[in-house]
């Protein structure tokens, strides 16, 4: 069965190892015949949540920046890929300033971003290990948005552009992408 699958990727860079992993999990993705969206999220402008509370009354953000052309693709989406560089152990600033402005979606419009059989998959790079930090709190997010957890890719030791080209992660991305059911 065909899914739709969302990607957002918050490489700062086009072409940089986890931007590299989007691409290998796209192809594996689209080759077991899934349609495939790719957000590159530096790309958009996207403001930080203000914590207003007006999407609790009014079921919308209030800010009127680039959310406004993903909010439709997270909704529309049966998968929703997170992909991000390692950043003091955590997620990149470009996604979660997207993850926290997905609020809206859960506070309001009749909460469609929890549950609805969505699945989701964690892709990241990283020039060292370090990433069981972002790896709880990605399981967090996935208990609490009702996700079921397809998987991840690590892919640890790159930090020049390039440096993942012949790693076995590239394998394990595109993989995962072929796996969605």
């Amino acid at each position: 069965m065909s899914k739709k699958v969302l990607i957002l990727s918050a490489s700062p860079r086009k072409g940089g190892n986890s931007d590299v992993l989007c691409d290998t999990f796209l192809r594996g993705a689209t080759e077991a015949g899934h349609s495939v969206e790719k957000i590159f999220l530096r790309d958009k402008n996207i403001h930080y949540c203000t914590g207003c509370g007006v999407c609790n009354r009014t079921h919308r953000c209030v800010q009127k920046d680039d959310m406004a052309k993903i909010y439709p693709a997270v909704k529309a989406s049966d998968v929703v890929v997170l992909a991000s560089p390692l950043y003091y152990w955590g997620f990149s600033g470009q996604l979660k300033l997207a993850l926290d402005r997905l609020f809206a979606l859960e506070e309001g419009e009749g909460n469609l971003l929890r549950g609805h059989g969505r699945a989701s998959a964690l892709l990241m790079a990283a020039e060292g290990n370090g990433f069981a930090d972002a790896l709880l709190y990605y399981d967090h997010l996935m208990e609490h948005l009702q996700w079921k957890n397809l998987g991840h890719v690590l892919a640890g030791g790159n930090w020049d552009v390039g440096d993942i080209q012949g790693k076995p992660e590239l394998d394990q991305a595109r993989a995962l992408g072929a796996s969605l059911g």
